[in-house]
C-alpha cells in the first residue's frame, strides 16, 4: 500500500526563549526535524510533506531536499488544520502523521503501527505514563475499544485520571482523511481544530481503532522547553552508547559520551570518557580513544591510538598510527601505518607515510611527508604567503632538526637532513645536510639593562 507522510512542524516553541524556530533545536548535532525526517525516510514513502508556520523560510532553507515537499500553515489552528493544508498534494492509501518536535521515535515502532492500517481501519500509537500530565486521554469501551480521545483541557476528572494518552502519531487510510478534516469543529477549551477529533469520527463510521506502543516511552516525548530538550539529548546518548557496547565497544563510562552523528565500530574498541563523536566517523578493530577527544568526520584504522585531549577533524589514522595527547589533526590530515604525531602538533592537508613522526611542538601544512621521516620539535612549514598556499615535499628517511622553518614550495631529498634553527628556502638534494642559520656572534663585557 502507497504511503505519504506528514510532519508537523509549524510551532513556534516560545518556552524555548529562542529567535530559532523550535523545531530547529538539537539534539546530537542535528535538528529535532532533522531526526523525524530520517526516521520517516527509512520508511520509504512517496512524499514527505512537512507543515512549516514560525520561522518557516528558516526551516525550509535548513533542511531542503527533493524529497520535501514544504507547505505553510500561516496560521496556527491547531494540529488538524495543519494537516489539512498538505490534503491538497496527499494521493496515498496511508497517510502517517508524525511531529517535528519528537525526534527519538523509532522507524521499528512506525513500521508495527502502519502494518495495522487499512480501508476500514485506522492505527494510533498510544503510551501509558504513571504521569500523562499533558497528553489527550484515550478513551476505550467496556471492551476496551478505542472510542475517543480527550485533550487535557477537556477532560474531566475521572478521565484525567486515565494513563494512556495519546502521542498524536497516527496512521489513517488516505481515502477517509480529507472526509474527517473537512468535519473538525473548534468548539473546545483551546478553540482550534483538533487531529484527534478523527478518532472519534472514524469510530461514528464503523472504522476499528487499533493501537500500538513504543518500545520505549522517550520515544514520543516532545520537547517544549530548554529542559526537556536536555532529557532528550541525554535519553539519546544512553541509546546510542548501549547500541554501541551491544556492539562490542568498551565505554569506560556510557554516561560520559557522546555521538553527533554516525559511526561504524569495529570489534574490541575502547572508548575513555568524555569522547565526542561527529559526523560520520569509522572506527576499526582494536582502535583505543583517551579521554576528552573530539573526532569528526574521521577514520581510524585497525589499531590506531587517540591519546587524551586530541582533535581530529576530516583527518584518518593509519593502522596502528597514534597523536596526541594534545594533537589536533585538520582536514585533510593522513598517518600511514605506525607513524606517530605528539604533544602540541597540527596537520592540516598533510601526509606523513609509514612511521613518519613528529614528536611535539610542531605545526605541517600542506606538506607531503615520507616514510619514516622525522620532524624535531618547533618546525613548521610556512606554506601561506598571504595569498597562495604552496606544498612542502620531504623525501623517506628525512631528518629534520629542531625548530627549522621550512619554506614552502620546497621539496627535501630521501636522507636529507636539516640543522637545528635552521630556515630553509631552497631545495635540498638526497643525502645532503642544509644549514641555514645566522652566525653567531659572542659579545663579551655586555651588561644586562637594569630597571629603572
Amino acid at each position: 500500500m502507497s504511503l505519504e507522510i506528514v510532519i508537523l512542524a509549524a510551532g513556534q516553541g516560545t518556552r524555548m526563549r529562542s529567535a530559532l524556530p523550535k523545531v530547529l533545536h538539537p539534539v546530537a548535532g542535528k535538528s529535532m526535524l532533522g531526526h523525524v525526517i530520517d526516521c520517516a525516510r527509512q520508511l520509504q514513502p512517496q512524499r514527505i510533506h512537512v507543515v512549516i508556520g514560525h520561522g518557516a523560510e528558516v526551516v525550509q532553507e535548513r533542511l531542503a531536499a527533493p524529497d520535501l515537499n514544504f507547505v505553510l500553515q500561516a496560521e496556527q489552528l491547531g494540529t488538524g488544520h495543519a494537516v489539512a493544508q498538505a490534503l491538497p498534494f496527499i494521493d496515498a492509501e496511508r497517510v502517517l502523521i508524525l511531529y517535528g518536535d519528537v525526534p527519538l521515535i523509532e522507524a521499528e515502532t512506525l513500521q508495527r503501527l502502519l502494518q495495522q492500517v487499512g480501508p476500514e481501519q485506522l492505527a494510533l500509537l498510544t503510551v501509558r505514563l504513571d504521569d500523562p500530565t499533558g497528553y489527550g486521554r484515550i478513551l476505550r469501551n467496556a471492551a476496551g475499544v478505542v472510542q475517543a480521545i480527550v485533550e487535557q483541557k477537556d477532560a474531566s476528572a475521572e478521565q484525567r485520571a486515565i494513563k494512556e494518552g495519546n502521542t498524536g502519531i497516527l496512521a489513517v487510510p488516505g481515502k477517509r482523511l480529507a472526509d474527517w478534516l473537512g468535519r473538525l469543529s473548534n468548539h473546545n477549551a483551546q478553540g482550534e481544530y483538533y487531529l484527534t477529533d478523527v478518532i472519534a469520527m472514524a469510530v461514528a463510521d464503523g472504522l476499528v481503532v487499533a493501537t500500538e506502543q513504543p518500545q520505549d516511552a522517550m520515544e514520543v516525548q516532545g520537547a517544549n522547553d530548554r529542559l526537556q530538550l536536555s532529557q532528550l539529548e541525554r535519553h539519546y546518548q544512553q541509546r546510542a552508547a548501549r547500541r554501541l557496547m551491544a556492539q562490542g565497544v568498551t565505554l569506560l563510562d556510557p554516561d560520559r559520551f557522546d555521538l553527533r552523528g554516525e559511526v561504524t565500530v569495529g570489534r574490541d574498541v575502547l572508548i575513555d570518557v568524555n569522547v565526542i563523536l561527529e559526523g560520520r566517523v569509522v572506527i576499526e578493530d582494536g582502535v583505543q580513544i583517551g579521554p576528552n577527544c573530539v573526532i569528526n568526520n574521521s577514520t581510524l584504522r585497525r589499531g590506531a591510538i587517540v591519546k587524551a585531549n586530541s582533535h581530529l577533524e576530516g583527518a584518518e589514522l593509519g593502522e596502528g598510527a597514534d597523536c596526541g595527547p594534545f594533537a589536533r589533526l585538520r582536514p585533510g590530515a593522513r598517518l600511514g601505518a605506525k607513524a606517530h604525531v605528539g604533544n602540541f602538533v597540527e596537520l592540516k592537508n598533510a601526509v606523513l607515510g609509514a612511521g613518519a613522526k613528529a614528536g611535539h611542538l610542531s605545526y605541517l601544512g600542506d606538506a607531503e611527508i615520507g616514510a619514516r621521516t622525522n620532524i624535531g620539535a618547533g618546525t613548521i612549514t610556512c606554506n601561506y604567503d598571504g595569498a597562495n598556499k604552496f606544498r612542502t615535499v620531504l623525501g623517506e628517511d628525512v631528518f629534520i632538526g629542531s625548530n627549522s622553518s621550512l619554506v614552502a614550495p620546497l621539496t627535501l631529498g630521501d636522507g636529507a637532513t636539516t640543522g637545528a634553527g635552521s630556515t630553509v628556502t631552497q631545495d635540498v638534494p638526497a643525502k645532503t645536510l642544509a644549514v641555514g642559520r645566522a652566525k653567531q656572534r659572542n659579545i663579551e663585557g655586555w651588561k644586562r639593562p637594569t630597571k629603572k
